[in-house]
């Protein structure tokens, strides 16, 4: 993509009503624009990271056997209603009606229509077990929506929702997940800690949150310092080997983290002083296990082995998809702008040509442009090099190539890793090599 041809529309300027950095950086490296209060646009920069995001947690759903379908936005309040959540969630859903009066509301969640969903086609234990996930938009109509995508009104999700014949086998599909999202979560270049969280509106006794270390985290947290020696995407542990998944999640959670709200003095007071780590959080992913809390108000249940009738237990499993893409800025950013992480970036190199008319440049970045089609960005503007830099350096991506007249000369690129700063001048072939391996 020829930077002269490409919708990045970059900010010299902070915008004002941007307070986090994330906020800050999306718009200044034109990623989202503000529609109306807690609304964004995701432009193209924005969109290839949010697509990237979306199918790491795809790929990795599926790992867990999970099973992509896709739910509508509009939702029926009679399946609110029946669970008893409609009037209970509060000013946060969007209520509406259609012309022929009947009330209907903006998603903020699936429990109900995917047990109504279910309900239809389960008869049997045999049905069981299953695990359905979609990743769509959302409303929840927050009072005061804040911090760009991290707090908006309308955002990307994944949510999944089990569906399990007894309470130790909901519990085994509850420990898979677990697992899913710490691998998903270190595919992307994030340490995720999961710590044991309220269930809040959602229900159920059971549940974790998975929080990303940053230092603009919002909450405060406490956790082992074993955690940071632990690689959950080297984990052999096979989705059905219960006792393995079992061992697995009984060692993480018998480690210490909490996050404020959650703090035990006690029990953090037996973690060993030098094995403790305070800092900032943000809140990635949530699980919950909540048994029939709504299987058994919407009617679900099938026939069990023996012919009596079973209510399938259940639980939910959320992540923040767009949320994730200015969480991941939050830790991974310096004062010069965004440091993507490779499986993320929306691109893989920014090209930079410091003269540009000058043959020997031209050439030599039309050379590397063209290996690299659809994952550079060509800064083909004829613009002076400070400029260049500083756009390169703003939109973040993993590699600069930058080609002068001197290094052009002599047939050299000069190779920028934008996360450590490291440079190296290599021939042609050698930064080629470089950048696929």
């Amino acid at each position: 993509m020829r930077l002269t041809r490409a919708f990045l529309p970059t900010l010299k300027e902070t915008p004002a009503e941007a307070q986090i950095v994330s906020h800050r950086l999306m718009l200044r490296a034109g990623l989202i624009r503000q529609t109306s209060a807690g609304i964004y646009a995701w432009l193209p920069a924005g969109l290839r990271v949010l697509r990237k995001v979306e199918q790491i947690v795809r790929e990795e759903q599926n790992r867990a056997d999970a099973q992509e379908i896709l739910m509508p936005t509009i939702q029926p309040a009679d399946l609110w209603q029946k669970s008893g959540r409609y009037d209970d969630y509060g000013k946060e859903m969007l209520r509406i009606k259609d012309r022929h009066d009947r009330e209907m509301l903006f998603g903020p969640t699936n429990e109900e229509m995917i047990t109504d969903i279910f309900r239809a086609y389960a008869t049997s234990y045999r049905d069981l077990p299953r695990n359905i996930y979609h990743i769509q938009w959302k409303f929840r109509d927050e009072v005061r929506p804040r911090f760009g995508v991290m707090r908006g009104r309308e955002f990307l999700m994944k949510d999944a929702y089990s569906f399990d014949l007894t309470k130790e086998g909901s519990e085994h599909t509850y420990r898979q997940m677990f697992l899913a999202y710490l691998r998903t979560f270190q595919r992307m270049g994030l340490k995720a800690v999961p710590m044991r969280a309220d269930t809040g509106p959602i229900g159920g006794k059971l549940s974790h949150e998975f929080i990303i270390l940053a230092e603009t985290g919002e909450s405060t947290v406490f956790y082992d310092a074993k955690f940071d020696e632990l690689d959950w995407a080297g984990t052999e542990v096979g989705n059905d080997d219960v006792p393995a998944l079992q061992g697995f999640f009984d060692e993480v959670t018998s480690m210490y983290a909490a996050t404020e709200e959650m703090h035990d003095e006690a029990a953090w007071s037996g973690v060993d002083a030098a094995s403790r780590r305070e800092g900032k959080g943000i809140e990635v992913g949530h699980i919950f296990h909540f048994g029939t809390k709504y299987s058994e108000p919407m009617g679900l249940s099938v026939a069990g082995p023996d012919g009596t009738t079973v209510i399938p237990q259940m639980g939910s499993y959320g992540i923040g998809v767009s949320r994730l893409v200015a969480a991941l800025i939050e830790a991974n950013h310096d004062e010069n702008g965004i440091k993507w992480p490779d499986a993320v970036a929306p691109w893989k190199l920014s090209i930079l040509n410091l003269k540009v008319g000058d043959a020997a440049c031209d050439a030599l970045c039309e050379k590397l442009h063209a290996a690299f089609p659809d994952d550079a960005i060509y800064d083909d503007r004829a613009d002076r090099a400070g400029a260049k830099f500083a756009d390169a350096d703003l939109m973040g991506l993993p590699w600069q190539a930058i080609i002068g007249p001197r290094g052009a000369a002599a047939g050299k690129v000069e190779l920028k890793r934008r996360a450590t700063g490291e440079r190296m001048e290599l021939t042609f072939e050698e930064a080629l090599a470089k950048l696929t391996a």
